[in-house]
């Protein structure tokens, strides 16, 4: 129901049973234990957004747990529910704050009615429809030995990997900070890493058309990778932003 239609101006207005706040449309589901910081960019800092989100963890989650090419029993159980319980406050997109949790994407979506945006990733299909023919995306990403194994980019449409090129921050020494929950890293040298990463793809693949971050903390860097390699860049600030825009649609103004 969206209340503000003058056309339900006659109809009575509900809460879920155990609603208890209005208004935000994007859940987010973030690691029970994150054990890095999180700077303003990144998916788990909330001044990265211009409209509300809510936060809710789950315990069973965590780098060791979920950055891995397995699927774990109980963040699978704990994702389905903490879904079910965004659902319950009226989100109407729900993320899932780490790009490896693609790897439950199939299993979650048949469990929940709202739309599930669990991975930057699931940009992909879409970014090689807007390219020339051959072109490719580059996908900076947390851990990319992980991913070339993981369910990962398959949930995400990507059938075919020969259109992807991967590199793994795992080889940054901040990156393995994080990777090893440390709670800390220098996020200006993670930026520098970054940015010799994205540079050595484009000169390694000159057919890299786009660059896709597959990190929740790599959007805070997104316009400094840009800056260096000069071709768009998504992340999962460009995904989130695209669902919320489709979730809470505004009426038009100006004159004719």
């Amino acid at each position: 129901m969206y209340a503000y239609q003058k056309k339900l101006k006659d109809e009575e207005s509900w809460a879920n049973e155990g609603q208890v706040f209005g208004g935000v449309a994007i859940g987010i589901i973030l690691f029970g234990k994150a054990g890095y910081a999180l700077p303003p960019g990144s998916i788990e800092n909330a001044t990265t957004f211009k409209y509300p989100v809510h936060f809710t963890s789950i315990s069973a989650a965590s780098v060791e747990s979920v950055v891995s090419p397995n699927l774990n029993p109980e963040v699978l159980s704990q994702l389905v529910s903490a879904g079910k319980y965004l659902e319950n406050q009226g989100c109407r997109a729900l993320i899932g704050a780490c790009g490896y949790f693609a790897n439950y994407l199939p299993e979650v979506i048949s469990q929940l009615d709202t739309p599930c945006f669990f991975s930057s990733l699931m940009q992909i299909p879409m970014i090689l429809k807007s390219l020339k023919p051959g072109k490719k995306v580059g996908i900076l990403c947390a851990n990319g030995s992980v991913l070339k194994d993981a369910p990962a980019l398959a949930n995400c449409g990507v059938d075919d990997t020969s259109k992807v090129v991967i590199s793994g921050a795992e080889v940054l020494p901040e990156m393995q900070k994080v990777l090893d929950g440390t709670r800390h890293y220098n996020v200006y040298r993670l930026e520098a890493g970054l940015i010799d990463l994205a540079k050595q793809m484009v000169a390694e693949e000159p057919d890299i058309g786009a660059m896709l971050l597959e990190c929740t903390l790599f959007p805070t860097h997104a316009w400094a990778i840009q800056e260096a390699v000069k071709l768009p860049v998504y992340d999962f600030t460009t995904l989130i932003d695209w669902a919320y825009s489709a979730a809470v649609r505004h009426r038009f103004g100006g004159h004719l």
